[in-house]
């Protein structure tokens, strides 16, 4: 999910970019809408009630055009040398903006996409299909449970981006799923465990992340807009953990040079930014705080 901004049967047509029409259907999730870019011939944003979601560029799959989007990309490219394939997980699929990223960036990857709403996945398979041959395989279901269903040390990359009413679902926050993404990923690999987290204010919910992931792994980070580091605005923030040796110095250098300049934190000044907040779990787990009103206005 990121910050603002659709015929198929059950749908309906919306306003015009260039002779394309908008379009908007519902999910189980709410109310889907592709609303094309006015910029980019074959570029689509993915709403759902409103809340932006997803951009995908048909035509350059490369293309990340949300900083958050932008953010994970780079810990994509960082995971392996450049063109290496990955075997990668990504629990949250929307309009599969990474999963095709990876697949344009790292041919012959194979990529495992968890989506509970089988809805979203046929509207965006039918209005923004991807390339066949890239390796995808998208999974219906909760996203725990099908990383439960995969094998021990299958993954170089797990990447989890779930949103349900623009709010990052409790058990999907604990130290027990982390647990299991530290299973699945490959023990010797080069990858990691990244996650979309939103937050503002007092941060209880982000610091609660850091601790319960700075207790999971040996290595954390955290890349975000330094106005959502302050508490004065709500907003994303990527965080990046494995048990190697993360490429801090190269991914700061990538997120301030970005059109959206962002800080990395980790280290000293990470530990220091949690407090004394403590690890979550399935016990004590909650949702992720929802969005100020007019957020996305």
């Amino acid at each position: 999910m990121a910050g603002r901004r659709g015929s198929k049967d059950g749908g309906r047509d919306g306003g015009k970019a260039g002779g394309r029409v908008s379009f908007a259907a519902q999910v189980a999730g709410g109310t889907a809408e592709l609303v094309p870019d006015r910029e980019r011939a074959q570029g689509w944003s993915l709403l759902l009630d409103g809340a932006p979601q997803s951009h995908v560029d048909l035509d350059d799959p490369a293309r990340l055009a949300f900083a958050y989007q932008r953010r994970l990309g780079h810990v994509i490219d960082l995971a392996a040398p450049a063109g290496r394939p990955l075997q990668a997980v990504h629990l949250g699929g929307g309009a599969l903006t990474l999963a095709r990223y990876l697949a344009c960036t790292r041919p012959r990857s194979t990529q495992q996409v968890a989506e509970l709403d089988t809805a979203l996945t046929e509207l965006v398979r039918t209005r923004l299909p991807w390339d066949r041959n890239w390796r995808i395989r998208v999974r219906q279901g909760d996203a725990r449970a099908v990383l439960a269903k995969l094998p021990d040390g299958w993954a170089d990359l797990v990447i989890t981006d779930v949103f349900a009413g623009a709010r990052t679902p409790a058990h999907l926050t604990t130290a027990e799923f982390l647990a299991d993404v530290k299973r699945v990923l490959r023990p010797d690999g080069s990858g990691g465990y990244a996650v979309n987290l939103t937050d503002g204010g007092s941060l209880a919910f982000l610091r609660g992340q850091i601790a319960t992931a700075r207790a999971a792994f040996g290595q954390v980070c955290v890349a975000a807009d330094p106005a959502v580091l302050r508490g004065k605005r709500f907003g994303n923030a990527i965080l990046y953990a494995a048990d190697h040796e993360l490429p801090v110095a190269e991914l700061t250098r990538r997120v301030a040079t970005d059109p959206h300049p962002g800080r990395v934190e980790h280290g000293r000044t990470l530990g220091e930014f949690a407090g004394g907040a403590a690890p979550v779990t399935d016990a004590t787990a909650t949702a992720s705080p929802p969005p100020p009103a007019r957020t996305f206005d």
